[in-house]
């Protein structure tokens, strides 16, 4: 990999990855369009470290007040009541899906879901799964309609079968195309959860994960094509853009609706066919072999 695609790679993982568009297809179709050789999963998830160390930051106050409640609360059974220590707690149970099914699919993760037509695929259905929740959710906030406005939950409502949910939803982020948080953020408003509350859980749940994964990855940086250099130029790129992305995109959501994204993947999905089945692009585009 040159030090350009990695400058053009941690540029792309920046812009996507808070973004309910995913950013694993986005690098995988970045690198097949430029041609490219694919990136891999491991270059992937170490340059996701990159973004969720902006998420650290900017969530940095919630953090620290989770992570010194949920420590509290295990010596202090008065604290097991708190909110705080309650969040800690669930962001380690919503964490359990994907933990388990990252190691149990590995293989298939680096292989079989690159296939271009899954990732285009994965684009429209989640694209429409997520086009259908924000609706749910606008139909809610204005009352429809009856003009009769819902209430919708919050955090303080998060019990451990949402959490669990949530987790699940983000484990579906293992296949390119899903996007972490588009999964989770349509799997919290079908629940009944606000954006900013679903948005904010998304986020602070992707923590331990991308971390874990990040870290479990770095062993593979420096072998094939990718090398350590243009890995970690990427990742501190990928930092730097994600920062001003996750600020931008918190304070959209909680005025704007998510039909711009949904439009932008079911259109994506749908030029990836084409090209596809039309040889233009192989489904299998920079894949090592393929």
């Amino acid at each position: 990999m040159s030090w350009f695609e990695s400058l053009i790679l941690g540029l792309v993982q920046g812009l996507t990855e808070f973004l309910p568009i995913s950013s694993s297809a986005h690098l995988r179709l970045t690198a097949a369009f430029a041609g490219w050789q694919d990136p891999g999963a491991a270059f992937t998830a170490i340059t996701q470290i990159g973004t969720e160390a902006a998420v650290l930051i900017y969530f940095r106050k919630d953090i620290v007040r989770i992570v010194s409640a949920w420590f509290r609360s295990l010596t202090d059974k008065a604290m097991r009541q708190d909110h705080d220590a309650q969040m800690g707690w669930l962001v380690i149970v919503g964490s359990i899906p994907i933990g388990l099914l990252g190691i149990t699919l590995k293989d298939q993760i680096e292989g079989p879901f690159r296939d271009l037509r899954l990732t285009a695929t994965m684009l429209i259905v989640m694209g429409i799964v997520l086009g259908v929740a924000d609706r749910l959710a606008a139909r809610d906030e204005t009352g429809g309609k009856h003009r009769v406005v819902r209430e919708r939950k919050t955090l303080r409502d998060l019990s451990v079968k949402d959490g669990l949910i949530f987790g699940m939803c983000q484990a579906m982020a293992l296949i390119p195309g899903v996007s972490r948080s588009g999964a989770t953020i349509s799997g919290g408003l079908l629940m009944g959860y606000t954006r900013e509350s679903a948005a904010r859980y998304s986020f602070l749940l992707a923590i331990p994960a991308v971390l874990a994964s990040g870290a479990f990855e770095l062993r593979e940086a420096g072998e094939g094509h990718v090398s350590w250099g243009p890995t970690v130029f990427a990742t501190v790129i990928a930092f730097a853009v994600g920062y001003a992305v996750i600020a931008w995109f918190m304070k959209f959501i909680t005025t704007k609706s998510f039909m711009p994204f949904v439009v932008y993947r079911i259109i994506l999905g749908i030029v990836i066919f084409a090209l596809v089945g039309t040889d233009v692009l192989s489904p299998h585009a920079g894949e090592s072999g393929g």
